[in-house]
């Protein structure tokens, strides 16, 4: 499939994701403010259960926590060092990136990059209340990142791969903008068996990560044929009632030191 071809049949699915993901920004930016800003807990069980400590959510604002999403906790692979530059693919509210900034320390840096207006605007609007220097959040697309080569330490997602329609290209981009032994820290959702093109084509479904979700086989098959190498999936939850035909995972790779 020729790039204009592709576009074309990727731009319906895309878009979706993008309305629906602002429209979620906006949403819980206004359930906040009516709540009066910084009431308690109202995220806490959730995250809790995809692997973030009490500690961790204890010392972030709940302008941080209300925002967050996703089906793990990727700073938790314990990947990251520091001094290191950090990339997270759909950072949202900023929550990993503000977890990954303690890591890092103040020799590190952590860019967050999320294709929508209000999750950047939030997400800095959380970094100047945290007084943090080491953090930047950018607008773009994980299809085409607006990133140097080899640029990056690690790279870190949480819940976004799946939302993408042009994976290749997102692994593809990965591989470019991380430095020579690298490293990928990734928590997503992996199916457990192909979907069909007409599930595929369900914007709803593709927008909660269920049907846009490719196989684990399908996952090291795109990250090798990228050039990626030790490539490890790890189961972290089993699939449920409600999506029973994926389920949650750890993915790590690292771009090879030498050609």
């Amino acid at each position: 499939m020729d790039s204009l071809s592709l576009m074309t049949e990727t731009e319906p699915i895309k878009s979706a994701v993008k309305r629906a993901y602002s429209s979620l920004a906006t949403d819980r930016v206004s359930a906040l403010e009516k709540n009066c800003c910084e009431t308690s807990g109202s995220n806490t069980g959730k995250l809790l259960h995809y692997g973030y400590s009490k500690e961790e959510l204890g010392e972030l604002p709940e302008s941080v926590t209300v925002m967050a999403d996703g089906c793990g906790n990727p700073t938790a692979l314990g990947m990251i060092k520091e001094g290191e530059t950090v990339l997270d693919l759909g950072s949202g509210g900023g929550i990993d990136v503000f977890l990954a900034s303690k890591r890092v320390g103040r020799t590190g840096r952590v860019i967050g990059l999320d294709m929508t207006v209000e999750m950047v605007d939030r997400a800095k609007d959380n970094a100047r209340r945290m007084g943090l220097s080491n953090v930047e959040f950018k607008l773009g697309e994980i299809e085409q990142m607006p990133m140097s080569d080899g640029s990056v330490d690690v790279i870190m997602s949480n819940c976004v791969i799946c939302l993408s329609p042009d994976k290749e290209n997102v692994f593809a981009e990965m591989f470019r903008v991380l430095k020579p032994g690298g490293r990928l820290a990734i928590a997503d959702e992996v199916a457990m068996k192909p979907f069909t093109e007409k599930e595929k084509r369900d914007p709803k479904q593709w927008c909660s990560c269920i049907t846009g979700a490719i196989t684990e086989k399908e996952y090291s098959s795109h990250l090798e044929h990228a050039g990626f190498t030790n490539i490890y999936v790890k189961r972290l939850r089993p699939s449920t009632e409600s999506s029973p035909n994926v389920f949650s995972a750890f993915v790590s790779a690292v771009r090879p030191a030498r050609p």
